[in-house]
């Protein structure tokens, strides 16, 4: 992997599975007898109004990482937001050898294989449309203006509107590596 770690640049969740098969991979080969992870990511725009006047303005961008391993009955959690290829090298390292310290816990596990999804249906929730600043604060100030056309409401404490993009994989030393993206 790059030292890019915006996973912006990814080019959608197959690019993420192949990091977590890459990952799961490495956390094995450092001693894990199982693993698994999870790896976010998503962006995120808003625009609120008030009284006709845009009030703020955000964006949000951000990946995290969850990685788990287990020896025998023992296992650890670690996760981070940076997905450096230094930071991912020293993630897999810790997380093993916290497994070795933890504490040995009966119930702690993978799902067996043969209870893993197989075929895993596109749930169409992703829309790849990005609307623009002025269609935002448009859609905001509209929403707002209809609040207040209200007869009886003279004051509005605004209106907001914004849109999301999302992308999940969750994989496991057992078989399953799936993912998808979502949209709001």
């Amino acid at each position: 992997m790059s030292e890019n770690n915006n996973l912006a640049a990814f080019g959608g969740t197959a690019d993420m599975q192949q990091l977590a098969e890459d990952l799961i991979g490495k956390m094995r080969s450092a001693g894990a007898d199982a693993a698994d992870l999870l790896l976010v990511s998503g962006t995120s725009v808003s625009v609120s109004c008030r009284l006709g006047e845009v009030e703020d303005v955000e964006r949000s961008e951000g990946q995290d990482l969850g990685l788990r391993a287990f020896i025998g009955n023992q296992q650890a959690v670690v996760s981070t937001s940076d997905l450096s290829a230094a930071t991912l090298d020293e993630m897999v390292s810790r997380v093993v050898a916290m497994a070795r310290s933890a504490p040995a816990d009966p119930y702690c596990g993978l799902a067996d294989a043969a209870l893993l999804a197989k075929d895993v249906p596109d749930l169409d929730i992703y829309d790849a449309s990005t609307p623009e600043m002025p269609e935002l604060i448009d859609a905001a100030r509209q929403c707002e203006d209809a609040a207040r056309g209200i007869e009886g409401i003279t004051n509005s404490e605004g209106a907001s509107t914004g849109w999301g993009h999302s992308q999940l994989v969750l994989a496991t030393s057992g078989g399953f590596n799936q993912g998808y993206r979502s949209s709001s």
